[in-house]
């Protein structure tokens, strides 16, 4: 038996827990067979749904020390950590917070918050409160406003992480019982009581988005605060589904008020209101204050079902809570029961209903006898006249102007009875918009501040929201979140990497999920690439969403089903959208096209019903009723709409207001506000559905924690610097520690005198341009370093003293390098001026004298023939000596007219004439000298036989020396047959064309596209699947399993399909069949398979990290020398005809066997080093070289050794060891093409029994798949 990935245990994904654990039992073509370890079930899953396991059980504090690094080992150490109430996890500067959904006192006490002041990120666990203090020191040290994004689904804890942030600031950094901390602290009951609301997933759900800024003055103390809203959700002051409840408030003051005040304000049970009873109308209340509770303010469903429970909420005490809230903002008795009555008349506004007028000739309506009580109440408390009231709710006006006169004309329009009670409702939701508006400011003007040099704002808005049935609301949420996604990533993904790649880091760069199409799609098209063609589907110019609402509410007549069209056709072939019917939640099918549309988002697919946007996206408010409001005699009803009539239309008409336009731009001014800011941002997760304590739901938790984008982040953080620093900062925060020479130092060179004296790693800091960046958690451990001990900074200054002391010497050493190079360049320079004026001078005078150095020339010329007459002299053998005299004399004419020429001025005829007379004479001596010269050679004539009859001689003693050269040479020549293959190789990959070369790059990189897009569908469609099962959960409903796509894989062997063989039987197969052609296709087959795997294995190989354990650098074995795995040959570059004619020219190694049909034999020989030892710091004796030896039966390896210094040598056999020995085939490994690696069989061999290769064949003699290594064998007996 086998053991695959070393029977270490892995994480395989899991629809309910997220992932469990597992081991590899076979790996397939395409995917893996996994054995969980729970309860023995076997699962076969592709690669992409398992990661590597941690080998240690344990927990730690951020996530970017743990020894792997992937979502799944993210998940398992957030479980960990919250099975011991540690809810706090870092992911490098980005905090998870776990909902506990239990009270965790201790946590956020005093002393708690002491503990953290001033503490550097990492030095103390995880936690809010370090998130805060980090703003704050941040903000004080680069001088810039902070802002904390708090995100994460309904329920997930966002306005409780808010509030300990805000009590953290105030406490820390505030004046101790001083009025505008306690302001900002206290505001929270009062604005959750107007602003939260019971959901099905959250019992205490933010319905509106808040930002707030807490300001410091220039000593860094708060002075004051701001808090800014957005999209309040006004629908729920009208409906709610059953299990949801309205506003806190309602309920809190049908409970909480006293019996005077309930009343005077006609308050009874939730039960008689009809804003209140289609929802849940029980009560949250604790034992003690269920006895509190009057019995007339309890519901039938609080007396039959008890009341609700929840830590945090009590509406009986929340009441009180907000009550003292408002005596702390400073309102008066007045002011809360204005608000107080305000409230109640929003209930008793909806208990107005109407019935058809059988006496109206236009079909109008009248309010029905039965509520006429509810219509003198809503009067009197909004200081309105009864009729007036009545009329303006039953019918509307339009004026109209005569042509003749500029008087208007009131036409009065009775309203249907559905109209009617629109016109209630948006009366009810327009009181109440504005009175919330008015308790912010109210909030507002008690926290002034009069100066502020910045702010820390904190950012609390409500997260994604999927629903069974989804509306305007729920899509104006997403759209947010969208955006907020898009900053998310902009920040931390986008924008960190452009970081690296200004100062110069040299980082790769990571792929995610953009949701830029979702807000802003981009289609360039094929031939003119400058016209960009942008189809905003949420936010673009007349085709998005909002706006062609927008235009839809402006018709005449406003229908969904049009607007729903309008979408469909303005954005046809959005890859973000889609028809209801092609969700994966099965109710959301039902939904017709014309009634909604689907939208992919970055969390998952979510289905919107139109049917009531056109509505909810208009504050439509009666002009009649308008100017009703303004003229109440209630002096604060009508300061809330004090400024209405800035909004107003013409007469006659809707006064249309866009609530989606409205938010659009606030939320602009948001994201330009967070753009001025640093950023710091806490990720808050749900842990289960049923909003119990200590139950860990892993697949939802998951969802939640890809959906926020930190899957993404991880692979960033795994080679990211999170945190850096300007250098001149970094020498401001420490120059006060150091001595007065040292405090001088240029800010660049402290940082590294300062990193070098410390003596830290170069994995754990890198130096940018302008910045120094750490690894995670690495700047608090220098920071604790440089506060530590004085003796401590003393022998670190030490340090820094020597090390400047050393670059310094290193300077003047290259200085004076420098001045030499510098003084050779200038002696260089000098020789070159020396040279220019030579030659200069040189043509001056031939300019000069350059008739006369013609002359001389030409007579010059004469001492060549001279000197052949000489020559021929010298061979005479008679009268020599006297034809050698009158030579002599012909020399000495020449001297002479040379002379003349030189020394006396004489004229060219002279010259000319004594030229003449000299070569007459030369070439009569020169026959005369010919003709003695002829008959002298008949003499030598039997002297040149004699020569001959030598050379003959010396000819045949050459032969004989090359035929002995040549056998020599034999030899040699067989040896180097190995060279001339590999030459005759090169030269035949010379030979592809570059069009080959062009194509084989482009089919990788389309191969490479098409894996990452198919990554990028299966991953959306995971998110899909796992919100729609979420949603099926809760409401019994069913969800399609995800769709999941991979690249097509070419057959290897298009005749034999080997995907349906384990492991185990592709090896049996190979050891037992004699099929030649299917052993082949067996052995292609085992090898892609453990290709894949180590490629997988590659990929979630340990982290080169400083957190792991005992600091050493961990790495993947491997299987093959690193030089070969680096080297390998492209398959194009190696395959087709010209392998086939390589193989033929290859013959020095080929064995043919008696039997059985075995391809050719090659050995090599490479030298390595082990992985284990390639970072040890050891002596040079132990860092010797090893040598991996190879043995290729054919394309695929059939033996493998490595043998290294001092340790025991390792043997493999394929058949044997496959899953340990080199994957790549003889053509991918790049062998045959290098230099010296082939050697003899007997080399090989030689090696392989010395090492006892022999007894090591005998023992697995029954398992080795290779033939001719069997034949071998044999051969061996």
């Amino acid at each position: 038996m086998f053991a695959l990935n070393d029977n270490k245990p892995i994480w395989i994904r899991d629809d309910e827990h997220g992932f469990l654990l597992g081991k590899i039992i076979d790996i397939g073509s395409d995917n893996v067979t996994v054995q969980l370890i729970n309860n023995r079930t076997t699962k076969v899953v592709p690669y992409d749904s398992i990661f590597q396991a941690e080998e240690y059980d344990k927990d730690v504090d951020d996530n970017c020390a743990l020894m792997y690094l992937n979502e799944a080992t993210l998940l398992n150490n957030i479980r960990r950590r919250y099975k011991k109430d540690l809810i706090y996890t870092y992911v490098a500067n980005i905090l998870i917070a776990i909902n506990p959904y239990k009270q965790l006192s201790s946590l956020y006490s005093i002393d708690a918050i002491k503990r953290y002041n001033g503490k550097s990120l990492g030095i103390m666990p995880p936690h809010v409160y370090a998130i805060g203090d980090k703003a704050y020191r941040d903000m004080r040290r680069v001088k810039q406003s902070q802002s904390i994004i708090i995100s994460g689904e309904s329920g997930a804890g966002k306005t409780e992480s808010a509030k300990y942030v805000l009590r953290y600031l105030t406490e820390s950094y505030g004046v101790h019982n001083g009025q505008i901390e306690d302001r900002i602290n206290e505001s929270n009951p009062l604005l959750e009581a107007f602003g939260n609301a019971k959901t099905t997933r959250n019992n205490n759900s933010s319905r509106f988005g808040k930002f707030i800024e807490v300001h410091f003055n220039n000593k860094h103390r708060v002075v004051g605060g701001y808090i800014s809203h957005y999209l309040l959700e006004k629908s729920r002051v009208c409906v709610q589904s059953k299990d949801e409840r309205n506003y806190h408030i309602f309920y809190q003051l049908c409970a909480g008020a006293s019996e005077s005040t309930r009343r005077e304000l006609r308050l009874s049970s939730p039960d008689n209101f009809h804003y209140l009873n289609r929802g849940c109308t029980q009560y949250f209340c604790n034992s003690q204050a269920e006895k509190l509770l009057s019995k007339t303010s309890r519901s039938q469903d609080f007396i039959s079902k008890g009341p609700l429970h929840d830590p945090q909420i009590d509406d009986l005490n929340n009441f009180n809570e907000c009550n003292q809230s408002m005596d702390q903002m400073g309102l008066t008795t007045q002011d809360k029961l204005n608000i107080y009555s305000t409230v109640a008349a929003v209930l008793h506004v909806g208990n107005i209903d109407f019935e058809d007028n059988p006496e109206s000739t236009k079909g109008g309506c009248k309010i029905t006898s039965t509520t006429e009580k509810s219509l003198s109440i809503t009067a009197e408390m909004l200081g309105l006249d009864q009729n007036d009231l009545r009329n303006a709710l039953i019918t509307r006006v339009l004026m109209t102007k005569t042509t003749s006169r500029s008087k208007e004309t009131v036409i009065p329009v009775p309203l249907k009875v559905h109209e009617a009670q629109n016109a209630r409702d948006a009366l009810a939701k327009a009181i109440y918009i504005r009175l919330f508006d008015q308790i912010v400011a109210f909030v507002n003007k008690s926290i002034p501040f009069s100066s502020s040099t910045a702010y820390i704002g904190i950012l609390d808005i409500a997260g994604f929201e999927y629903f069974p049935i989804n509306s305007f609301e729920q899509f104006c949420t997403n759209y947010c979140n969208e955006k907020l996604q898009q900053f998310f990533n902009e920040r931390i993904l986008k924008e960190e990497q452009l970081l690296y790649e200004k100062e110069g880091l040299g980082l790769k760069k990571i792929s995610y999920i953009d949701n830029q199409d979702c807000i802003v799609y981009y289609l360039i098209s094929s031939y003119i690439i400058a016209d960009v063609l942008c189809l905003d589907l949420i936010e673009a110019k007349t085709t998005g969403c909002f706006d062609l609402l927008d235009e839809e509410s402006k018709l005449p007549t406003p229908r969904p089903e049009h607007f729903t069209n309008e979408v469909y056709n303005r954005n046809k072939d959005h890859p973000r959208l889609n028809f209801p019917r092609k969700s994966k939640l099965r109710t959301s099918r039902g939904i017709r096209d014309d009634e909604g549309f689907l939208v992919q988002h970055f969390a998952g697919s979510v289905v919107y019903s139109t049917a009531q946007f056109i509505e909810k996206n208009n504050d439509a408010l009666h002009v009649s009723l308008l100017s009703l409001a303004q003229e109440s005699r209630n002096s604060f009803i009508k300061k809330l709409f004090s400024k209405a009539s800035e909004h107003e239309q013409s007469v006659g008409k809707l006064n249309f207001i866009s609530v989606g336009s409205k938010f659009r731009s606030q939320l602009s001014d948001l994201l330009n506000k967070l753009r001025q800011t640093d950023i710091s941002f806490i990720r808050c997760i749900k842990p289960n559905l049923q909003m119990v304590p200590n139950l860990f739901e892993g697949g939802q938790i998951l969802s939640q924690l890809q959906c926020s984008g930190m899957v993404s982040v991880l692979d960033l953080m795994q080679q990211g610097f999170p945190s850096r620093t300007q250098f001149s900062e970094l020498y401001g925060m420490y120059k006060s520690y150091l001595p007065k020479e040292l405090a001088k130092l240029d800010p660049r060179l402290f940082c590294k005198a300062l990193f070098k004296a410390l003596n830290l790693h170069d994995t754990d800091f890198k130096f940018g341009l302008t910045k120094v960046f750490f690894r995670p958690g690495k700047f608090a451990e220098f920071d604790e370093i440089m506060k530590s001990d004085p003796k401590n900074l003393a022998v670190l200054i030490s340090k820094v003293k020597k090390w400047i002391l050393w670059t310094r010497w290193k300077k003047a050493q290259w200085c004076v390098l420098s001045v030499i190079k510098l003084k050779n360049k200038i002696l260089y320079r000098r020789q070159c001026l020396v040279d220019i004026q030579r030659h200069i001078r040189m043509h001056l005078v031939y300019k000069r004298y350059a008739s006369q150095i013609r002359d001389l020339v030409k007579v010059k010329a004469l001492y060549e023939q001279v000197s052949s007459m000489e020559k021929i002299v010298r061979q005479m053998k008679f009268n020599k000596e006297k034809v050698y005299k009158s030579v002599q004399k012909l020399r000495q004419r020449i001297d002479q007219l040379i002379n003349e020429i030189t020394n006396r001025s004489v004229n060219s005829t002279y010259i000319d004439n004594a030229y003449n007379e000299l070569v007459s004479l030369i070439d009569r001596e020169f026959r005369r000298l010919k003709h003695v010269l002829a008959q002298q050679e008949i003499k030598e004539e039997e002297h040149l036989k004699k020569i001959q009859m030598e050379l003959e001689h010396e000819k045949t003693k050459k032969i004989a020396e090359k035929k002995r050269l040549e056998q020599e040479q034999e030899e040699f020549r067989q040896r180097s047959a190995i060279a001339q293959h590999q030459r005759e190789q090169a030269q035949l990959e010379s030979k592809l064309t570059a069009d080959e070369t062009k194509y084989q790059k482009k089919h990788q990189v389309s191969q490479t596209d098409e894996e990452g897009r198919f990554a990028e569908i299966n991953e959306r469609e995971r998110r899909d699947y796992d919100l729609a099962r979420r949603l099926a959960l809760e409401t019994g409903d069913e969800a399609d399993l995800p769709q999941l796509q991979q690249p097509y894989r070419r057959l290897i062997n298009q005749k034999y399909n080997l995907n349906r063989y384990s492991y185990s039987e592709l090896r049996d197969l190979i050891n037992t069949s004699c099929d030649w052609e299917l052993l082949q296709a067996c052995r292609e087959e085992l090898h892609q398979r453990v290709k894949l795997f180590y490629a997988w294995k590659s990929k979630n190989q340990k982290r080169k990290n400083s957190f792991a354990l005992n600091n050493r650098m961990d790495e993947v074995d491997e299987q093959a020398s690193k030089d070969i795995l680096n080297n390998t040959v492209p398959p194009s570059m190696t395959g087709g005809a010209s392998m086939k004619k390589v193989g033929q020219l290859m013959t020095a190694n080929s064995k043919k066997p008696s039997s059985g049909k075995v391809g050719e034999q090659r050995y090599f020989r490479v030298p390595f080093n082990r992985p284990n030892d390639q970072n040890r710091d050891t002596h040079v004796e132990q860092k010797k070289k090893g040598w991996w030896y190879a043995h290729f039966d054919g394309k695929w390896i059939a033996r493998q050794m490595e043998i290294h210094p001092n340790q025991k040598p390792v043997l493999l056999v394929a058949g044997v060891d496959d899953i340990n020995m080199c994957d790549l085939s003889l053509d991918d490994t790049g062998l045959a093409s290098k230099k010296g690696a082939e050697i003899f069989e007997s080399d090989f061999e030689q090696e392989w029994l010395k090492h006892n290769g022999r007894e090591y064949l005998k023992a697995h003699f029954r398992h080795i798949s290779s033939k001719y290594v069997v034949q071998l064998l044999q051969n061996y007996r």
